[in-house]
């Protein structure tokens, strides 16, 4: 008997520490947390209404646009959206702007960042052109015409080199890399070691959780690469995802107008495709960010710690 009691023992604790908590919960607690799950539901709903609609009858959808559990499922939208032959070219394009374009972005970024942490002449002259570009720019017409005369007009590097730095992203690893010791730095460099040492062996990897949040900023900000593609790209097989779901709308669109003069029968309809097309955008980089998650949340305030 004893020894079924000793073996029940660390149960009743857990058990009798868990009553302990919620005892301690008082109604101020209880109002927090309904609103707290209120808003969470409120923010999850929209994603979960977007996969619905994607997914139901146009039937369904027009007598209830607002559902909670479909009556039926097909997968008629996404078969329209991924029978598009120019759509796995597309991805392919989308899938190498984000890899190269983003690790063209954080080295540049790092490099930047890091430089700015030193004392060089004109540092704060340099800070300060390249905050004033956050505000103003040359217009659309000269950029064109720097695009053109450098010849990157239908080219795969007009989506990749033009967008070259971040100044907000720069500025906040750069205020996180003057926030660390500097007996770090000055201890490396009487070892003898130099700046790309010190920033490679050291910094990088005191660095990672911020480092790896603008990784993910940068990816979906690459992802979603349709602006460049949009101005400079007259080839439709080069152009990035963004820019043929786009055109995968509007057939969606000109197939259901066709439809509502009786010229033809629809395959689907416009609102499942356009739902269709979100959640085939979202979908990688929502893949990508449980890999980042446990550096995600801790990056997100690090930079703000020294101005």
């Amino acid at each position: 008997m004893e020894n079924t009691a000793t073996q029940k023992s660390p149960a009743v604790y857990r058990n009798n520490k868990k009553k302990s908590r919620l005892n301690r919960l008082n109604i101020v607690d209880y109002i927090i947390l309904f609103f707290l799950t209120l808003f969470g539901l409120l923010i999850i709903y929209p994603f979960y209404n977007t996969i619905l609609v994607s997914l139901v009858p146009q039937v369904d959808y027009v007598r209830s646009p607002f559902m909670l559990i479909p009556k039926r499922i097909t997968f008629e939208s996404y078969e329209f959206v991924l029978s598009t032959q120019l759509l796995m070219r597309s991805m392919l394009t989308s899938a190498e702007i984000t890899l190269v374009g983003t690790i063209y972005n954080m080295i540049l970024t790092t490099l930047m960042a890091y430089a700015f942490t030193k004392p060089l002449p004109g540092r704060n002259f340099f800070r300060f052109l390249l905050v004033f570009t956050m505000y103003f720019g040359g217009g659309l017409i000269p950029y064109y015409l720097l695009i053109r005369n450098l010849g990157l007009i239908d080219s795969f590097w007009v989506l990749v080199l033009p967008s070259v730095i971040s100044v907000p992203y720069m500025l906040i690893i750069s205020n996180y890399f003057s926030s660390l010791p500097a007996e770090l730095v000055e201890s490396a460099s009487i070892d003898g070691a130099n700046e790309m040492t010190i920033l490679f062996r050291i910094i990088l990897p005191l660095s990672l959780p911020i480092l790896a949040t603008f990784t993910l900023y940068y990816a979906v900000e690459r992802w979603n690469e349709w602006w460049h593609g949009m101005l400079f790209i007259k080839d439709v097989k080069k152009w990035p995802l963004q820019n043929t779901l786009r055109k995968i709308i509007q057939d969606a669109n000109f197939v259901s107008n066709q439809a509502m003069t009786g010229e033809t029968r629809p395959p689907t309809y416009a609102e499942g495709v356009k739902m269709a097309c979100v959640v085939v955008t979202m979908f990688p980089i929502m893949a990508l960010y449980p890999f980042l998650q446990r550096y995600f949340l801790t990056g997100l305030t690090l930079g703000a710690v020294k101005g």
